[in-house]
Order: structure tokens, then sequence, then C-alpha cells
């Protein structure tokens, strides 16, 4: 008797379609986005607590994709754990933190943005250009969900210019601040939002006509006048 050949192509008994679950990657960045945005708007103020089983009830989620969210947050400075107390908001920068904030910029970045139009080449201005033409509408909104690729922005732009600058250190350095999220957490207006995006078209015209003194005037100035729109 010859037996018949197998399928090893053939699907088992069962329903004839089946929804895809979401991506656990997905899953975890949305629930990182929706508790962000929550810290952001304040609606969880500052120094409220994160607790892990309310969120998770509250977002129909286990309390997996919470915790690494909450690790993240705690990353960037927007959250801080603390022993037999779990996770809460982190205070918002007093003027003292934000004046010691911009200090530390003044005496990096300025130096960064020369350096940059020093040591530019095609595919870094490139996606400097790129970066400054993705703002081509600016948000009239004062909520994290509406200003939330602005802030987006304001990070890339100030970091591409540190890695045209060349320097790792520097880049480093300047990544662990997250000084977008504390800064546009502490205030956004649709006025602030406006002149930033100018002041960088600014920036990137200098570093891409290869002038340092101008590109490091372009940067201090826009320090210094976000230090006086944030104050």
């Amino acid at each position: 008797m010859v037996n018949a050949p197998v399928d090893r192509t053939a699907r088992p008994a069962g329903p004839a379609t089946l929804a895809p679950l979401p991506a656990r990657q997905t899953l975890t960045e949305d629930v990182y986005q929706a508790i962000k945005r929550l810290v952001m708007d304040h609606v969880i103020p500052p120094r409220g607590r994160l607790s892990i089983d309310q969120l998770a009830r509250d977002l129909r989620v286990s309390s997996t994709p919470i915790r690494e969210a909450l690790v993240r947050l705690e990353s960037e400075g927007l959250a801080e754990k603390e022993p037999l107390r779990g996770y809460s908001v982190t205070p918002i920068l007093t003027p003292a933190q934000v004046d010691d904030l911009f200090e530390f910029r003044g005496l990096i970045e300025p130096w960064a943005a020369a350096r940059a139009a020093l040591r530019r080449d095609e595919a870094g201005l490139a996606r400097l250009r790129a970066e400054v033409d993705s703002v081509s509408t600016l948000p009239a909104g004062e909520s994290y969900a509406d200003y939330q690729h602005l802030a987006g922005h304001d990070d890339r732009f100030h970091r591409q210019i540190a890695e045209l600058a060349g320097n790792h250190q520097l880049l480093r350095a300047f990544a662990r601040t997250h000084f977008h999220l504390h800064l546009f957490r502490r205030r956004y207006t649709a006025p602030l939002g406006s002149a930033t995006v100018a002041e960088h078209r600014d920036i990137a015209a200098a570093v891409g006509a290869g002038d340092p003194d101008g590109a490091y005037a372009a940067m201090e100035a826009h320090l210094e006048r976000a230090r006086q729109r944030l104050t």
C-alpha cells in the first residue's frame, strides 16, 4: 500500500481569516506616546504619580508596555522612580535651571555651528536643508499633539548641527539634555514656534554658506532669544 504524500503547506483547520495582532513594537510606541502626551500637557501634573496599574487600566493594555514607556520617559527626564513609591512626573524646570541649561548651550552650540560651517559636506547639508524644509506649517494649538512635530524638528535640527561639527563627545552631551522636551513642556505658544523656525533657517543658511562667524552669531542670537521667550 502506497502512502499518500503529505501536503506540508496545508494549514490547520480553523477560522478562514484572523485579523493580525498589532506589532509589539507599535503597541509599545503608542503607549509611550499616550503617556508622554499626558505629561507634556500636564494632565498628569508635575510630581503627579504615574501608577502602572492605573495607566494599564486607562489604556487597556498590560503592565509591560507601561513599564517600558516609563523607562523611556525616565531616560528623557520626564519621569523619575523612587524606591517603594514608584514613578512620578518630574518637576518643570525652574527659571534658575533654564538659565543653567542655556548657559551650557551657549558655551557649546555657537562653537558647534561655526565648526559645522567649516566641516560641512553635501550630504550633511542636504539633511539639514531637508529638516528646515520639513516644517511647512506651524501648529496653531498649544497642546503636545499640536506641537509634537515642531518639538521633534527642534531636536533634530540642533542634533544635525552637532553632527556636522563632527565631535561625538559634544553630540552625546547634547543628546543627554533632552532640552527640547523640557523647554516645550514649560511653555509653548504659536509665536515661539514661528520665531524658532525662522532662526533655524538663518543658522542653516550661514552653515551652508561656509560662514563660521555668521553661523556662530546666528546660533548665539537664537539661543538668547529662545531664553527670553521662555523666561
